[in-house]
């Protein structure tokens, strides 16, 4: 993921935990602690609705990709466990899943309000890994030389700065033996 510098990518599995991050998914979803699980993320941190400018449609997508992986694995006690906590604490929650709305993720529009750098908008493509039913990578992506590409590069740099700053080896200061940093 890596691989994937200038652009959000993370790995998911169908109860929508954040398996795996690169440094400026990180750094998107920096708002919330822990930034873990989307649906909890959506519906139980109290940085859900507003980095989530829409949050009606992405409380929506949440729902119906949960309700998508129950006709997968109804009886999976990992996914019982998040409906049935999210059913308790959010009313939200409990309503739009009663809706029965089944949608699986695949390409659409994010709107998020990033504390640190304001209004974004990106859109993402989700790629299943053929390798690991159930697990999607996503990528969020935007124009080349877009104001959406320059809010992206603005993000990575603030968190890259973030990052150096609590890292034990702040300029200036030697490198420990055993420090695998050059």
């Amino acid at each position: 993921m890596d691989g994937y510098p200038s652009t959000p990518a993370f790995v998911m599995n169908r109860t929508l935990d954040l398996l795996a991050v690169n440094a400026l998914a990180q750094a998107l979803y920096s708002a919330f602690t822990p930034a873990d699980n989307l649906a909890r993320m959506t519906f139980l941190d109290p940085a859900g609705p507003a980095f989530y400018t829409d949050w009606e449609r992405a409380a929506h997508a949440v729902v119906a990709n949960l309700r998508e992986a129950t006709g997968f694995a109804p009886d999976n006690p990992r996914l019982r466990e998040p409906v049935s906590t999210l059913t308790e604490h959010s009313p939200d929650f409990a309503r739009l899943w009663q809706t029965h709305a089944v949608r699986g993720k695949t390409r659409d529009a994010k709107h998020f309000l990033h504390p640190d750098i304001g209004q974004l908008t990106r859109t993402y493509q989700a790629f299943d890994v053929r390798e690991a039913p159930g697990r999607q990578l996503v990528v969020y992506h935007a124009e080349p030389g877009s104001p959406g590409a320059q809010s992206l590069y603005l993000l990575g740099s603030r968190h890259a700065t973030r990052r150096r700053a609590d890292s034990p080896h702040v300029a200036g200061q030697p490198i420990q033996r055993g420090d695998q940093r050059r």
